[in-house]
């Protein structure tokens, strides 16, 4: 078989289906076949959809051949296990929910259903979205398909090693400290994380209340800004969705970025970056400056203290969520002798240590004696880490940093050591705790060969400027995704 439909953007697809030139059946064949052949090695997938994303083809054909057709419609797609989908597995990752079938979608999964795409499973993921590799699912570890030897990234590493390995066209994902971003990075795919409140929540299963955002990962800028189109808007169902109006995304992808002004803050070019990754990093701005756009080195000065916030923050509020599994209403139970102890048998057989870990730490936070000492603490850093933006975009549009420190690590290398695990969120923490919008796109490769993704982070709800620059530069740099060694 060749691999001529699976190399190709969904943008390219959809021409090409319009045209009827392929059709949706005939490509959803091609991208289960590239399953087949590449998932025992990969790991993409908790659960594969392929007896109803076949039945979805065939309705996708109907449509095309009626003439109905929309960006999505018959575009095969990833999603993450933890949005929720009727009548399809939602397992987070964790034991907890090994059998749990939501009844109803989430608004985001309503939104690409309209479109009639081809849903072709859920994808692998951090247990609960509590990690930055991918090794704490409770079924698998997916491996990068750049190198297999190396995580993809996490939490969202089944959805950007599926879009990279051509086992998805585009993916949804969701990020909480970098779950999309830094994925994208490791995987060489774009990742996108809308501003908090530009896509709905509903149906997304909490992690971190304040912090959660659902975005797309996708082959290039173009894709991202269609996906974004789709899934933004306000949603009676979410009291924290955006009240303003969804622009067309694909409006900003102009090849100009004449008069932008660029900064690049000091505090992410600083000890822990791999010399070669900030180097790539760098070049793509010293691009965008040849192409018109203005460089000033510019100052966050409160970054190096988003970690130790973002961990004391986001486990309180998944100490929180998590409360209610509790083997009682829904998802895994594990038998006692009373109530209590099903409840204590039920969370220590079921939840993976990861889990565990963080509702410890989130708990000890809220404490009696310890909430003023830590938690506040930290909710006043977070006012400080968004002031520091708030003060930088008065003079300039656009922020590019590195999206990670490093490109993949090897599997294992971390998983021993969590603190070594959490300061790889360094470039991406601090946007999720001031709710900005941010995209990695690819910018070139390090010392090992492996991808490394330039973060371009925008005003609150001007997702349009950052898809201008990103699509910008991906004009410019000529880098374009392919499939990797891994999944060939």
């Amino acid at each position: 078989m060749t691999a001529k439909l699976i190399n190709k953007t969904a943008h390219e697809l959809h021409a090409m289906l319009k045209s009827k030139e392929i059709s949706a059946t005939e490509l959803t064949d091609e991208v289960f076949a590239q399953i087949d052949k590449t998932e025992e090695t990969i790991g993409a997938y908790i659960t594969v959809n392929r007896e109803n994303a076949l039945k979805e083809a065939k309705a996708a054909d109907e449509k095309i051949a009626s003439g109905d057709i929309a960006f999505l419609t018959g575009i095969p797609i990833g999603i993450k296990d933890n949005i929720c989908t009727k009548g399809l597995k939602t397992t987070c990752g964790s034991k907890i929910l090994e059998n749990f079938v939501p009844p109803y979608d989430a608004t985001v999964i309503a939104k690409l259903n309209s479109q009639n795409p081809v849903v072709l499973g859920k994808t692998n993921m951090d247990e609960f979205a509590m990690g930055g590799s991918t090794e704490h699912s409770a079924y698998k570890v997916t491996r990068n398909p750049q190198d297999t030897s190396r995580v993809p990234g996490g939490s969202s590493g089944g959805s950007a090693a599926a879009v990279a390995a051509g086992e998805a066209i585009c993916a949804l994902g969701s990020d909480t400290g970098g779950s999309i971003r830094q994925p994208a990075s490791f995987c060489g795919v774009v990742g996108l994380k809308p501003t908090y409140g530009r896509v709905s929540r509903y149906g997304l299963v909490a992690y971190a209340s304040s912090l959660d955002q659902i975005g797309p990962l996708t082959r290039d800028v173009t894709d991202a800004a269609n996906l974004l189109n789709i899934i933004s808007g306000v949603d009676e169902m979410d009291s924290t969705s955006a009240r303003v109006k969804v622009p067309d995304f694909t409006a900003a992808l102009k090849n100009d970025v004449t008069g932008l002004k660029i900064g690049l803050p000091k505090e992410y070019f600083g000890a822990g970056l791999d010399e070669k990754t900030g180097a790539a990093v760098k070049s793509a701005a010293d691009l965008l400056a040849q192409k018109g756009a203005t460089i000033t080195e510019i100052s966050l000065p409160h970054t190096e203290y988003a970690v130790a916030s973002y961990y004391l923050i986001a486990p309180a509020e998944a100490a929180t969520n998590l409360e209610r599994y509790d083997g009682v209403s829904y998802g895994a139970r594990v038998a006692g002798k009373d109530v209590p102890e099903m409840m204590t048998n039920t969370r220590t057989e079921k939840f993976g240590a990861e889990v565990k870990r963080r509702i410890l730490i989130g708990n000890y936070a809220l404490s009696a004696g310890y909430y003023d000492a830590y938690y506040l603490k930290a909710l006043k850093v977070r006012t400080l880490v968004k002031q520091d933006y708030d003060e930088a975009f008065k003079s300039v549009d656009v922020i590019l940093a590195p999206t990670a420190p490093t490109a993949a690590f090897k599997i294992g290398e971390m998983v021993g050591d969590p603190l070594k695990m959490y300061l790889q969120d360094v470039c991406t923490v601090p946007l999720n705790l001031a709710g900005l919008p941010g995209i990695s796109v690819p910018c070139g490769r390090d010392g090992n060969n492996l991808p490394v993704g330039v973060q371009f982070i925008g005003r609150p709800l001007d997702e349009e400027t950052i898809l201008r620059t990103a699509f910008a530069y991906e004009q410019e740099s000529g880098i374009k995704w392919e499939l990797p060694g891994g999944a060939k």
